[in-house]
């Protein structure tokens, strides 16, 4: 039997290592709220989480799953300076086309899990007399939620399709990210200089700036050596060293939890640097790979919907929800990474070209040209 081709141009590195990770990090976030299943309006009841599915193997998720969302803020930085750092600074990508391009990526699904989560909690609240974990659904925050403000400004309260909180903060650092290579300067100071003020502001939108610069920096380090002979033993040693630090801390007994965000802020530019090596695969593990990293943005805004019309459902037989089953598990998480692929293909992608085409003009073979590899 013949083998696969595998992809081997160096010249279209796909960053596949990126792909498996931030969809890793999707799964983090996922299993972060898998309790919600024992909510009773904002809160668990009841909970025993050592109880929960196959604990035992994926406790570091279920308990650290929320730092999946700086992973992502990190690995958008990297990418975006990839895929931006010359095209912008030159003029040929415009503030109009990357206005575009990231309106058609992050939007329509945006619109519709928020309309349908508003549909759903109100289904929901009519069955309980209060809203399912998310509580602040009023119209206000609808408002803020259709323009992707919902979290710009504190205090705000998560509202509706809650884990867009995240993008919401990322959407305004897009904007600062281009008027700065645009108009300020491509130098790797500007980076520094906005994670120190992010870090000197205190908020979670300073907490998305020092993320994303830290993968601008991390982007930065992996193009200045590119061609060089010891680039694969760095790459390397920045592999050893984001699972190695934690790992020596944990085991000298420093408590990681109450040194997270230094931490975090160390290893993850370094993860996120040793996963965009170039790797050679066969080409079904690359379409795999592929496939699932396309998938993470719909699955991030995906797992709360179902959640929720799950529970409408067992609330409508009378059902208490089996989430210490692991049966349940595997379908709740077959559900969502099936749903999350169906929708990537069959609405995601479409809505993303329709919306291209209808804005940004054609180049010179007719074709729009694609944009860079998207948030999650």
């Amino acid at each position: 039997m013949a083998k696969p081709p595998t992809s081997t141009s160096p010249g279209t590195h796909k960053l596949l290592g990126l792909e498996l990770l931030r969809f890793l990090a999707t799964i983090s976030v996922l299993l972060w709220h898998y309790p919600h299943f024992a909510y009773v309006a904002d809160a668990p009841v009841g909970l025993v989480r050592g109880e929960l599915p196959f604990y035992d193997v994926l406790f570091p998720f279920y308990e650290l799953g929320e730092y999946g969302v700086v992973i992502f803020w990190c690995i958008s930085g990297f990418i975006f300076f990839w895929k931006y750092s010359a095209v912008i600074p030159d003029g040929t990508v415009d503030g109009w086309t990357f206005f575009v391009n990231r309106l058609s990526r992050l939007y329509p699904l945006h619109l519709a899990t928020l309309l349908l989560v508003a549909g759903l909690q109100a289904l929901y609240v009519a069955q309980h007399g209060f809203a399912f974990v998310y509580q602040s659904n009023d119209l206000g925050h609808f408002v803020a939620q259709l323009v992707m403000a919902s979290d710009w400004l504190p205090p705000t309260g998560v509202s509706f399709n809650g884990p867009i909180w995240s993008v919401s903060i990322e959407v305004l650092v897009y904007a600062a990210f281009f008027a700065g290579l645009r108009f300020v300067t491509t130098s790797p100071l500007l980076n520094l200089a906005m994670i120190l003020a992010g870090i000197a502001s205190g908020t979670l939108v300073g907490k998305c700036v020092v993320f994303f610069y830290a993968g601008g920096l991390a982007a930065m380090a992996r193009q200045s050596v590119t061609n060089a002979p010891y680039r694969t033993k760095l790459e390397i040693l920045a592999g050893c060293a984001a699972v190695g630090i934690p790992v020596a801390l944990w085991f000298s007994g420093i408590d990681l939890a109450e040194r997270a965000a230094a931490l975090l802020l160390v290893i993850t530019p370094m993860l996120v640097f040793a996963c965009a090596a170039s790797i050679t695969v066969p080409r079904r593990i690359e379409v795999l790979l592929q496939a699932a990293g396309n998938m993470t943005y719909s699955c991030y805004l995906l797992h709360f919907p179902i959640q929720l019309a799950i529970a409408l459902v067992f609330a409508s037989l009378g059902r208490a929800i089996p989430y210490y089953s692991d049966l349940f598990w595997l379908g709740f998480m077959g559900l969502t990474l099936t749903a999350a692929y169906l929708t990537y293909r069959w609405f995601e992608a479409p809505a993303q070209r329709l919306i291209r085409r209808a804005l940004l003009r054609k180049n010179q073979t007719g074709r729009i040209a694609p944009a860079p590899l998207a948030h999650h």
